[in-house]
This record gives C-alpha cells, sequence and structure tokens, in this order.
C-alpha cells in the first residue's frame, strides 16, 4: 500500500507540473481552466453545481467567475424557472480556450496511454471511472 500510495502521489505531481505548464502562458490559473473546461463539457451549470464539481466554495466560485467574467471567457445567465439562479455559460473566447485546452488534455492522454496495450488502456479507463465514483 505504501508504494501505490507514493506511486498516487507522483502521478498527481506531475499531472499537477504539466497543467501549470500548459497554462502558464494564457494569463489562467490553473483553476480557472478547469472552471473553463468543466463548463465546455457540461455547456453550462449552476453556480452551485459548478463550485461542486470544482470542489470549492460558491464564495470562492464567485470572485473567479467574477473575474473570468471580466476577462471576457464567460457569462452569466439568468436561470430560466429559478430567478434566484444563474447558468453559467462560455463565451466565444471561453470556448476557444476550452477547445485548446481539451486538445491539450487529448494529447497528454495519448501520452500516458501510448505505452499500455488496448486492454491495459480500457482496464485503466475502468479502474478510473471506480475511483472518481467513490471520491
Amino acid at each position: 500500500m505504501k508504494q501505490l500510495t507514493q506511486q498516487i502521489i507522483e502521478f498527481y505531481e506531475k499531472l499537477s507540473s504539466w497543467e501549470h505548464a500548459v497554462v502558464k502562458g494564457s494569463e489562467l490559473s490553473p483553476g480557472q481552466i478547469h472552471a473553463i473546461e468543466i463548463i465546455g463539457h457540461e455547456q453550462s451549470l449552476r453556480m452551485k453545481e459548478l463550485a461542486e464539481k470544482l470542489g470549492i466554495t460558491t464564495g470562492s466560485l464567485t470572485v473567479m467567475v467574477d473575474k473570468l467574467e471580466q476577462k471576457g471567457l464567460l457569462r452569466r445567465q439568468p436561470h430560466e424557472s429559478d430567478r434566484r439562479s444563474y447558468l453559467i455559460e462560455l463565451t466565444a473566447a471561453g470556448r476557444e480556450h476550452f477547445v485548446s485546452h481539451h486538445e491539450y488534455h487529448l494529447q497528454l492522454t495519448e501520452e500516458i496511454t501510448s505505452v499500455l496495450t488496448p486492454q491495459e488502456t480500457s482496464a485503466l479507463g475502468e479502474i478510473l471511472a471506480k475511483l472518481i465514483k467513490q471520491m
């Protein structure tokens, strides 16, 4: 178990370093690009839903959304059925960031899995799905 713990930590550190390197020249923080990535996949989310997916408070998210809105990457839209709630959507510029960053993720996945057989890649996907569900 000790070796597995060390491997998970090392894997996380490598992913984190990669993520910081990718966003370095974009004037966005890793947290901001993660918000853009999540919204890009979901199309629109309520603030509460986005905060949960990012693992942050709605107060912290409000600050982040304000900054991304000022940069022209996100917009708040009133929710159709809940007047107290807003949906967060990407602008065209935000979608460009999403597409570009998502391409980096696809390339990273190809690099990581290039040493695996198709069966190992499939097994990795199944294992990650179980772990994500557990978390």
